[in-house]
């Protein structure tokens, strides 16, 4: 007779499961989008085709993409780039936080960060073989499928393509060399000897994806080519394409998020199959360690992705309209569904936390309002600006085809507003986080001259993040934008509002090393607030009226102030709570189910993210391969729209 399973059996069973699914969004990406730039656009042919930007080559024929056993070309190509890509994200951010957590460990002589370090690396490698089978799968299938472009790009790359096969070989004999001998060197000059070769295969893995981003980028914004599509053998203009430097830095930091992820799903599986409470505390530990370096690179993400996509729209205003305002608007509604869940779940995560910190009970009040902000500022990153009304509610409105409030909220000033405060509201949690089971504050100055050095070092940080910027704007001349002088006001004043900023950061210094730290960090963390969200959400209206080129100057101002803040606080913080006296020892393991899921959940939705937005990047191209030199005239050259 068989018997029913016990509780820890199911869990295993459901976190199985619940992995599996996350391993096969990882997988197939759902979206079938991100392949690199080499496959084929979407349905904008028309609107593409009437572009001036570019005078197109000669355009390849149906004979020039072969047919091998009726297979469809582009879906074994998207397939194929799609998991490649997934891995390669991978392992690509995986070693650059495991060089960190390495080095931590050796800093503080704490065997819990060298031993977890190991445990992340251990997982990246099986991840790091997949990623070179399907890398040979997607190089053999470009060149069978699509030889006439493959040769057109080997034309302009190939110097390029012999340093990325070297980089390959470079970072694989590091990777092995680093995992295989982290227990042989240990220890002394072994230890650096160790974090060496770590560090050169994070910059061979990061030079990896600056080369395979420079051939991508060219596909939409061709450089180093006369208007034939000629290449004038300028082959650093080529990689130097106009988006190489914004996809660089999105790619970059998103791959950091997703690796994140993906070893905090590692971590929540291992914690719900634990037999013993010792491996349930080292995988609770992981799992948090994981998440925090998810949320680190989840905060600047958006801001990433707004300096790529204006960087677009500045290079193409066909590509750039065809993304916010034609077949792709409905794609961000989708994204800030992600994204915002993406904070939601980052959130709870760490509230769930707090019942492992004994005293954080009284940080429970507070829950609620950040959570109340969140879905506020949730919904209004949600809303449309152009939801339709129906029938009987248009004749309510007098004949308006949209809802005014609605349209209202989704301006991008308001969504610029609300996006700086969902991270300031989750930057908050971390604080919270980080205080529950601390009695007290630690006075700064009795702790020599550490924080007297690196405080301040913050401080002129933020003050020159912030303070170049408002020069800028105050030297701005309004003509560079195609507005008349008298809009110079507008500059003007977001100009003051950044020197107002500099002015408050190193007054917040200044009570720092006075022991006046919680005051110094909620003075500079609610002057913040106050500007990114309210000023600034506010006058972004104004300015969208009066002077609307202006706006993306004040998106930017916006990040600047809130990155500012962020290190600065953090800074302060960081000694504030410095050997502080604690209510109790953190009581690792002791964590929900719900919260492991949690955890899953988090890498789901980030890999849907990244597919959905490079779904996007890639459908922008319409039916050309390269943009406006040479188009896609295969039969099956389409991506659907949101309207099939």
């Amino acid at each position: 007779m068989r018997t029913a399973p016990t509780t820890s059996k199911r869990l295993r069973r459901a976190a199985l499961i619940a992995l599996a699914a996350v391993l096969l969004v990882v997988g197939l990406g759902l979206t079938g989008a991100d392949i690199a730039g080499f496959g084929p656009g979407t349905a904008l042919a028309q609107d593409v085709a009437d572009a001036p930007a570019y005078r197109p080559a000669p355009q390849p024929g149906p004979g020039d993409y072969p047919r091998v056993a009726g297979v469809n070309s582009r879906v074994v190509v998207w397939l194929a780039a799609q998991l490649h890509l997934w891995f390669a994200a991978f392992v690509l951010a995986v070693p650059i936080f495991v060089l960190i957590i390495e080095a931590i460990g050796m800093a503080t002589r704490d065997e819990r960060y060298d031993k977890m370090a190991y445990e992340f690396i251990k997982v990246s490698i099986t991840a790091y073989s997949l990623t070179a089978i399907l890398g040979g799968f997607l190089l053999i299938s470009l060149i069978v499928f699509y030889p006439d472009l493959m040769g057109y790009l080997a034309g302009i790359f190939k110097d390029s393509m012999f340093y990325y096969a070297l980089m390959f070989f470079v970072e694989s004999a590091c990777l092995y060399l680093y995992y295989y001998g982290w227990h042989w060197l240990q220890g002394g000059f072994r230890k650096w000897v160790h974090l060496t070769i770590g560090l050169m295969l994070n910059a061979a893995g990061t030079t990896l994806m600056f080369l395979a981003n420079a051939w991508l980028t060219f596909m939409m914004s061709p450089a180093g080519v006369d208007g034939a599509g000629v290449f004038t053998g300028d082959i650093w203009a080529a990689i130097h394409n106009h988006l190489w430097n914004p996809i660089n830095l999105h790619r970059f930091i998103a791959n950091i998020a997703f690796g994140g992820s993906i070893v905090g799903a590692y971590a929540a599986y291992k914690f719900l199959s634990a037999s013993g409470r010792e491996e349930r505390a080292h995988y609770d530990w992981m799992g948090y360690i994981a998440n925090v370096v998810a949320i680190f690179a989840l905060i600047p993400l958006p801001f990433a992705g707004y300096y790529l996509g204006r960087e677009i729209y500045s290079h193409s205003a066909v590509m750039g309209n065809n993304m916010m305002g034609g077949d792709f608007s409905w794609t961000f509604i989708i994204q800030a569904m992600l994204v915002g869940s993406l904070f939601l779940i980052s959130n709870y995560y760490l509230w769930s936390g707090m019942t492992r910190i004994p005293g954080a009970e009284r940080f429970y009040k507070y829950i609620k309002y950040i959570l109340g902000v969140l879905i506020i500022s949730f919904a209004v990153w949600l809303t449309p600006h152009n939801l339709p009304l129906s029938a009987m509610e248009i004749g309510e409105m007098g004949g308006s085809q949209y809802h005014p409030t609605l349209k209202f909220l989704g301006l991008m000033p308001a969504k610029n507003a609300v996006i700086n405060l969902i991270i300031i509201a989750t930057f908050f949690s971390f604080l919270l986080y980080r205080r529950g089971n601390k009695k007290g504050t630690v006075p700064i100055s009795t702790q020599g001259n550490a924080p007297k050095i690196l405080i301040p070092l913050a401080g002129l940080f933020a003050i020159g993040l912030v303070g170049q910027y408002a020069i800028q704007l105050f030297l701005m001349d309004p003509g560079e934008l195609d507005l008349p002088a008298d809009r110079a006001q507008y500059f003007r004043t977001v100009a003051y509002l950044l020197f107002f900023e500099c002015f408050v950061a190193a007054v917040a210094v200044v009570l720092a090393l006075k022991d006046r730290g919680i005051l110094a960090e909620n003075l500079y963390l609610g002057v913040t607030a106050f500007n990114v969200t309210i000023f600034l959400g506010v006058y972004g209206f104004i300015v969208m009226e009066q002077a609307s080129p202006f706006l993306r100057n004040v998106a930017v101002s916006q990040f600047l102030q809130l990155i500012s803040s962020l290190v600065l606080v953090m800074a302060i913080d960081l000694f504030l709570y410095k050997d502080a006296d604690a209510i109790g020892e953190l009581d690792w393991g002791r964590m929900t189910t719900r919260s492991q899921f949690a955890l899953l959940l988090l890498t789901f939705v980030i890999t849907m993210n990244m597919g959905l937005m490079g779904f996007v990047r890639s459908g922008l191209r319409g039916d050309w391969h390269i943009y406006g030199v040479m188009r896609d005239t295969s039969g099956w050259a389409f991506t659907p729209s949101n309207f099939t």
